[in-house]
């Protein structure tokens, strides 16, 4: 592969392309996520914005595209959109209802992207967090998710936090095959298995949470942090960057679209300046060698659900 540059796209399987990165926007508060987007794509470079309706915060994130688009400095078509479809709505009429409401949010016709957020199905109904689970299978979730794709509400479908099991299942009995799987990916979870597994099958993978996600709400004082360690500083320093370049550059080098989230328009900037220096062979086994398989976004509350994807090596 020749060596990426800022504006890279990725060629999924049936021929769209992809922003090789992109701003993720999960735990972005609303009153912090419009500006964040309209500065991504207005003065960051950003082209590739990821939503999901449980994030809570999609009609906002809908305002700052209207006024990015209304101003004339990019078209719809310039900019690459991902949602993802909830965990209640998982039953095949559900999918198009969850996919409707998202374009209602965001005030777009098509998604350039549709995801199963999770293969669990939770009990469908108001709630986006029942107690109860449904018994709904993913072979007819992705069912649903064919039915969108076939009515144009979006250019592309894929998964997220499937195992490979799972998209074996979904390879086996689908008439539209999924670009993309979006996992978490780190140097303490960097998920060789699986994303060897996927990239064979031409299925793409996006790499959620590759700063380790050290924001997470229920992070404890005793967990790893990615930052703090003397290796990754040491590279930083090397190329005159910041860890967190480091770490970012790290999943860009492995072919993975990554979405890093932030609100600070400093560190937006800051995130997309990773197409300027490359990390040597030495540095990427360095970086490899945190593997410890460590999960920032377990759902280890879920374990007991059939579909729990995490209950097998990968």
């Amino acid at each position: 592969m020749a060596k990426p540059e800022i504006g890279t796209k990725l060629t999924l399987n049936n021929g769209n392309t992809m922003p090789l990165f992109g701003l993720g926007t999960w735990k972005s508060k609303p009153g912090e996520v419009k500006e964040a987007v309209k500065f991504a794509l207005l003065e960051g470079g950003y082209r590739h914005i990821d939503c999901a309706l449980v994030y809570q915060n999609e009609d906002e994130i809908g305002q700052a595209l209207k006024e990015v688009f209304e101003s004339g400095a990019l078209k719809r078509e310039d900019v690459f959109i991902t949602s993802k479809c909830w965990n209640t709505y998982h039953s095949r009429a559900r999918v198009t209802e969850g996919c409707k409401t998202t374009l209602s949010k965001l005030g777009l016709e098509y998604l350039d992207l549709y995801l199963v957020h999770w293969p669990m199905g939770y009990a469908e109904g108001g709630e986006l967090f029942p107690s109860t689970y449904s018994d709904v299978d993913i072979v007819e979730t992705w069912q649903g998710m064919e039915d969108v794709h076939k009515a144009g509400l979006t250019k592309s479908i894929g998964v997220s936090n499937f195992n490979s099991e799972q998209i074996e299942k979904i390879l086996a009995n689908c008439s539209v095959k999924p670009v993309n799987n979006q996992i978490e990916v780190h140097p303490y979870l960097t998920q060789k298995e699986l994303v060897e597994f996927c990239q064979k099958r031409d299925i793409t993978i996006t790499a959620y949470s590759p700063l380790g996600s050290p924001d997470r709400p229920w992070a404890k004082p005793e967990d790893p942090s990615l930052f703090e360690e003397p290796a990754i500083k040491k590279i930083a320093e090397a190329h005159n960057k910041t860890p967190a370049q480091v770490l970012l550059r790290f999943a860009v080098q492995r072919n993975l679209i990554t979405i890093p989230k932030s609100v600070t328009p400093a560190r937006i900037a800051e995130n997309i300046k990773v197409f300027d220096f490359e990390l040597s062979k030495e540095e990427m086994e360095t970086i490899f060698g945190f593997n410890k398989n460590w999960r920032a976004c377990g759902l280890e509350e879920h374990k007991s659900h059939p579909l729990y994807p995490f209950n097998i090596p990968f």
